[in-house]
């Protein structure tokens, strides 16, 4: 059975991430940010959602695992932070709908969702800068990279929460995760 870690960063929706997961039937447990990332017994990360940089503990370690990793929010952005990307303050701020264009259709993560798809994010912080090796692979007119992915290093992220009812097939991103650890 496939087994995900859910890191949590302090997130108000940690707890639904990982029951996201276990509807999938994956073996799933949430951790501190705090455990060491070597013993971690995981086939993949999600790094969840949180309210800021300053709680992330070892969850940059996570990144080096030679698993699957998808950041959710917060998680996208420390993904984008430790590999020299850069993050800065959104325009729009807080939790809010927003349509984001899935701009590339052969992603492993978003890449099957509609073109149009609303979403639930919040846009306080954002990625302004993709790492080395990432590619943008949803926009939208509030945030210029609301999803990234570097499939050839199993790193992703989303600026919004799939694990929300406010957003439109979340659950597909989880089932795509699911795929892509399972194929790691």
């Amino acid at each position: 059975m496939t087994r995900i870690v859910v890191i949590d960063l302090h997130g108000q929706f940690t707890h639904l991430e990982r029951r996201a997961l276990r509807d999938l039937g994956v073996d799933t447990e949430i951790v501190s940010a705090d455990a060491p990332a070597e013993e971690l017994d995981a086939d993949g990360i999600v790094l969840s959602g949180g309210p800021d940089m300053d709680r992330v503990g070892n969850a940059p370690d996570y990144l080096e695992l030679d698993v699957p990793v998808l950041g959710i929010c917060l998680g996208m952005q420390l993904i984008a932070s430790e590999l020299d990307g850069a993050v800065g303050a959104g325009d729009y701020g807080g939790y809010a709908d927003v349509d984001v264009e899935i701009v590339d259709d052969d992603d492993p993560l978003v890449g099957s969702l509609a073109p149009e798809t609303r979403v639930w994010a919040s846009h306080a912080d954002e990625v302004t800068a993709l790492p080395d090796g990432f590619a943008r692979t949803a926009t939208s007119d509030v945030c210029g990279i609301e999803a990234m992915s570097d499939p050839n290093a199993d790193l992703y992220g989303v600026q919004w929460h799939p694990e929300v009812a406010h957003t439109e097939r979340g659950e597909e991103v989880f089932e795509n995760f699911v795929a892509v650890c399972e194929s790691a």
